[in-house]
């Protein structure tokens, strides 16, 4: 079975995600979004994995699937949401995310699987404005507020398990 996923990734952790999935996967291949060359219909399931900057996801996530619903509603597919919020219990799940819930709410495409992981907090990484930003949200949110941190929230054996999810689906 071959596999397709496509990510949208600000900070990066939704890239190292998805290539985590990939890695647990046979004849998987992964790219960004923005990838234009891609024959959909070569891949017998999609998976596609989005960020949250600023509680939105890429403008470009929305037009991928608007051009691409009748298809992904045709195959087994599976949505990820990675944010910040999602390190918060009762918060990590696509029932409880609100910007996953909306999100799915919002399209035409019905995943077969959907997930949502906590992403990572990398201060350091950030320009003055995201930091700055960044922390604002954080202190609203009882998060952590220290610019010298990393932090990273994802649960990978959460993550694992979605992944063999994705493979049992035929």
């Amino acid at each position: 079975m071959k596999t397709l996923i496509l990510y949208s990734s600000q900070d990066g952790q939704t890239k190292k995600i998805a290539k985590f999935i990939a890695e647990h996967i046979e004849n998987c291949y992964v790219y960004p979004i923005t990838e234009k060359a891609i024959d959909f219909n070569a891949f017998d399931r999609i998976i596609i994995g989005a960020s949250i900057r600023y509680g939105h996801f890429n403008k470009g996530l929305y037009k991928l699937i608007e051009n691409q619903t009748a298809l992904l509603n045709t195959k087994p597919t599976a949505f990820f949401g990675v944010n910040l919020t999602a390190r918060k219990e009762g918060k990590n799940s696509p029932e409880t995310n609100v910007y996953v819930r909306k999100f799915l709410q919002r399209i035409q495409w019905r995943p077969t699987l959907s997930a949502v992981f906590a992403g990572a907090l990398l201060y350091p990484r950030y320009n003055w404005f995201d930091r700055i930003m960044i922390q604002f949200i954080m202190k609203l949110t009882g998060g952590e507020t220290d610019a010298t941190k990393e932090i990273e929230y994802t649960n990978w054996v959460t993550v694992k398990e979605f992944t063999e999810q994705i493979k049992a689906l035929n």
